[in-house]
């Protein structure tokens, strides 16, 4: 959103303890029991995600699964499934573009987002956000509003489940001060105990050190840590850009000319390439058929709708059209791939309008 007189603001939205809240998405009769997401505890497995009720158990990502379910013994252990959290973060991120003109995505679950807008506009963008995300993809969000994109996200964590925090320029130094150095982007555990060491548990005992101390200590990094302490951060929100287009293929067991192989074949190509394009809010305008022959070379055959297209009907059928143009010329085939082309975005750029004040 862009306006006149107005000031850009960083958004992180967030679904905190992603996983795990798709978890119990994918089965509401769990109802508040608590959950623990990852790895086999007798393979030494680790924890991925956790609900808040394992959390306060001591739950934290990254510990073995044994100890987490002695910390947590009621807790329901389930076991990691990237391909219902990419499609779960799919939906949201195609939710997110329908607000906002650009995104990043930085990991599964989360967004940052540069828009402007006064203080009453973006709180009600924030809000009415949180509210229709809940109602309409059953899933909670944090939000955090910040000048700078790391602020950003500290803001959303001070915000709590379901809430907006916002901080303002003028507020960053008293924000930061009391925070566990921890908390800095760059600074892990092994660097949070050197600062330690040399007095600086919090932001404001980093900041009483000094840039030069820092930099004789850690170099380059840490300067770069007394500029964040400060609040300073320059990092721009990236944009992907939009794909040009997206294929899928298979490879065959054995050589086959098999008509019933191939539309099986395209069939499922036809139905992963769909689900792709709804999961990040794509349409395509031309399908592309590509056949692997025994030789090693590759036939391709394309076609352009007047329509733009999403469903895996619709990606089938021009598929069948394609495989039929050639007839039956007795070659043998090794694979076959379909690429979709010209991708854009569903609804294109008036997507955002409805979010927003005039």
């Amino acid at each position: 959103m862009k306006g006149e007189g107005t000031e850009p603001a960083i958004l992180f939205v967030e679904v905190p303890n992603f996983y795990a809240e798709v978890e119990r998405r994918a089965a509401p009769a769990l109802g508040d029991r608590a959950l623990v997401v990852g790895g086999d505890p007798d393979k030494r497995g680790k924890v991925q995600s956790a609900s808040p009720g394992a959390r306060r158990s001591g739950v934290e990502d990254g510990m073995l699964m044994d100890a987490a379910l002695e910390l947590c013994p009621g807790a329901l252990r389930v076991a990691t499934n990237m391909k219902l959290y990419r499609e779960a973060s799919g939906a949201l991120v195609t939710y997110l573009r329908g607000v906002f003109a650009e995104v990043e995505t930085p990991r599964l679950g989360c967004v940052f987002a540069e828009i402007r807008g006064g203080a009453s506009t973006l709180d009600a963008l924030a809000g009415d956000l949180v509210a229709r995300t809940s109602s309409e993809l059953s899933l909670p969000l944090r939000i955090g509003i910040a000048p700078s994109k790391f602020l950003a996200r500290l803001a959303a964590e001070e915000a709590g489940e379901g809430g907006v925090f916002r901080l303002r320029g003028a507020d960053v130094d008293d924000f930061l001060a009391p925070l566990r150095v921890s908390r800095l982007p760059k600074v892990g555990k092994k660097m949070a105990g050197r600062l330690g060491e040399l007095g600086a548990e919090t932001v404001g005992d980093l900041l009483g050190l000094g840039a030069d101390l820092l930099e004789r200590e850690f170099s380059n990094r840490g300067r770069a840590i007394f500029e964040l302490a400060r609040g300073h951060d320059r990092s721009p929100v990236r944009v992907a850009p939009t794909p040009r287009s997206m294929g899928r293929e298979t490879t065959f067991a054995e050589l086959s000319r098999d008509p019933a192989l191939l539309a099986e074949s395209l069939g499922r190509l036809s139905t992963s390439l769909a689900s792709a394009l709804e999961r990040q809010g794509f349409r395509a305008a031309r399908v592309a058929l590509r056949l692997f022959r025994s030789d090693g070379r590759v036939t391709t055959r394309s076609l352009t709708p007047g329509e733009s297209f999403a469903g895996a009907d619709e990606i089938a059928r021009i598929g069948r059209e394609l495989l039929e143009r050639g007839g039956d010329s007795g070659e043998l085939y090794r694979g076959m791939g379909v690429t979709l082309g010209g991708l854009s975005l569903e609804g294109g750029d008036d997507r955002q309008l409805d979010l927003f004040p005039d």
